[in-house]
């Protein structure tokens, strides 16, 4: 009994150098990057999460939410390939999250809260060069019915100008669901709005305008930031143009208004390359089983395939289809057979989908095939199924209609594209998209042999939650220099002081997401 109670009492002397999850050290930042670019004032997320007490206001749903990956909103699958501002949390992340509401969850010491993201008012981007606004209010008359409609919003330009970003603020993000932008020179949709008695016109089915699908821009989707271009990029807007916006408003019982605008964002170095599109539809011979129908009770694959013509540098990708729809895989196949992973969404989700960009440019050469898988449950086991029984479904825009739509951001590849690599991970929100440090890496410890004193260097691909730890060679944990401690990517450089370390060889291990490194050293005495 004498060995238990000490046994006791020395683990109760150790128990407060073991930090505690807490808020401020552990949980501030996972929230602040993965869920505050929503979850804030005059954003599409429901609820605050700008402080510690909104937070834990929430914190058992939180946890609920994280631990069955519903939040934050991620549906591509990270190890079939990977793309900027990936919202998915680690399984660490989770735990954390877990074990701080099961801990009551404390807040611990605020002054080691890592400050709130600087969220520039009436942007997820920045500040823009250019806002353009819906000239009335438009009213959705309900009724359950989906709603599309094209608005035509001069530009003002008197010269071409290269697009960086575009970013949609929705005036009524209750009936908004998602947007598509092209420009339009040819004045065409400025007649299809004087033709037509209300605001805007009819939009189904598309723009109404020739060329319009080339000419298109990134969309918009609630939940996902706009992305400014890699530099050296970007999209025509010419001038004297007319932006036209397409607008998917939901079905609602009752009628509803919505004034939104547009904010747009210029390049400010010079353009090397613009940006083109292409849009995979499922016509021109494009499927391999069609045509594209759908009949009740059936559970169907679509499998389309486009020969790639030239030389191309692959971006983004969008891929759509409505409440039928249950996975996407899309890959390349090189003509020598060299299989390239493009996107997976194993679980799709109406309510979450949008534009991926690459982290950095998918190279695909001439004569490559592009494969694309899109299946669809018509039958009555689909919760989601908007026909009770099911009825025969085929292509179109109503979201009781069905799509195989998936445009792919491009340029003509250059020598060097393999070796280019973007990311979003900039330190400022204005700043444009920036270069990313491509490896996770180990520097050598030094000096190596010491004394007392090492210095321990180290580079991060991504931000990750870092654990530091010293070891001797027989494995032993003789010190914890860092536990679950957020660190930005790029390179960081820690100083340690080792005075009570006998001669003989040691280890720095860093531990994180997918990532485990360690490093060697001798102390001499």
């Amino acid at each position: 009994m004498k060995k238990v109670y000490l046994l006791l009492l020395f683990t109760a002397a150790l128990s407060p150098l073991v930090a505690q999850v807490n808020f401020s050290e552990h949980i501030a930042p996972i929230i602040y990057k993965n869920c505050t670019t929503c979850h804030r004032g005059g954003e599409v997320g429901p609820m605050p999460f700008t402080n510690y007490e909104e937070v834990k206001n929430w914190a058992s749903m939180i946890q609920y939410v994280t631990e069955i990956r519903y939040m934050p909103p991620w549906k591509p699958d990270t190890e079939y390939s990977s793309f900027q501002g990936e919202r998915s949390l680690s399984q660490q992340e989770i735990d954390l999250i877990t074990e701080w509401v099961s801990n009551g969850s404390p807040q611990g010491d605020p002054s080691l809260e890592p400050p709130l993201p600087d969220f520039p008012a009436g942007s997820q981007v920045g500040t823009p060069d250019l806002v353009l606004s819906f000239s009335q209010a438009y009213e959705h008359q309900g009724g359950n019915q989906d709603n599309y409609r094209v608005f035509v919003l001069p530009t003002g330009l008197t010269e071409d100008k290269a697009l960086d970003a575009i970013e949609l603020r929705p005036g009524n993000s209750k009936i908004v669901h998602h947007a598509l932008f092209a420009y339009d020179t040819s004045g065409e949709g400025r007649q299809l709005d004087a033709q037509d008695a209300e605001y805007g016109y009819d939009g189904f089915g598309g723009f109404g305008v020739d060329g319009s699908f080339e000419n298109q821009f990134p969309g918009y989707v609630p939940g996902q930031k706009a992305r400014r271009y890699p530099a050296g990029l970007g999209q025509m807007l010419p001038a004297n143009s007319d932006l036209l916006i397409q607008m998917h408003y939901a079905p609602i019982p009752f009628p509803e208004t919505d004034s939104s605008s547009v904010n747009i964002f210029f390049k400010k170095e010079p353009v090397q390359r613009y940006v083109q599109n292409y849009i995979m539809l499922p016509f021109d011979n494009i499927l391999t089983n069609g045509p594209f129908v759908i009949y009740p009770g059936v559970k169907k694959t679509f499998h389309g395939v486009f020969t790639i013509p030239f030389d191309i540098s692959v971006i983004s990708l969008f891929p759509h289809m409505h409440l039928l729809g249950k996975d996407w895989e899309v890959y390349s196949v090189s003509p020598t057979g060299d299989t390239t992973n493009l996107i997976s969404i194993p679980d799709w989700d109406f309510n979450w989908q949008g534009t991926y960009n690459f982290k950095r440019f998918i190279i695909l050469e001439a004569g490559s095939k592009l494969h694309a898988y899109a299946t669809y449950d018509n039958t009555a086991d689909n919760p989601l199924n908007p026909n009770d029984p099911p009825q025969f479904v085929t292509w179109g825009e109503r979201t009781t209609d069905e799509m195989f739509y998936l445009p792919i951001s491009y340029v003509p590849y250059q020598a060097g594209d393999e070796d280019v690599v973007f990311d979003d991970e900039v330190t400022s929100t204005d700043g444009g998209t920036a270069l990313v440090f491509p490896e996770n890496k180990f520097y050598p410890v030094y000096p190596n042999p010491t004394s007392e004193n090492i210095t321990v260097g180290f580079q991060l691909a991504q931000p990750n939650l870092i654990t530091i730890n010293l070891f001797d060679t027989k494995g032993t944990l003789l010190r914890q220099i860092a536990s679950s401690q957020w660190y930005g990517a790029g390179t960081h450089q820690l100083n340690m002081n080792l005075p009570d370390l006998a001669t003989g060889t040691y280890y720095i291990n860093i531990r994180g997401d997918r990532l485990n490194m360690s490093e060697a050293f001798n102390v001499t005495r």
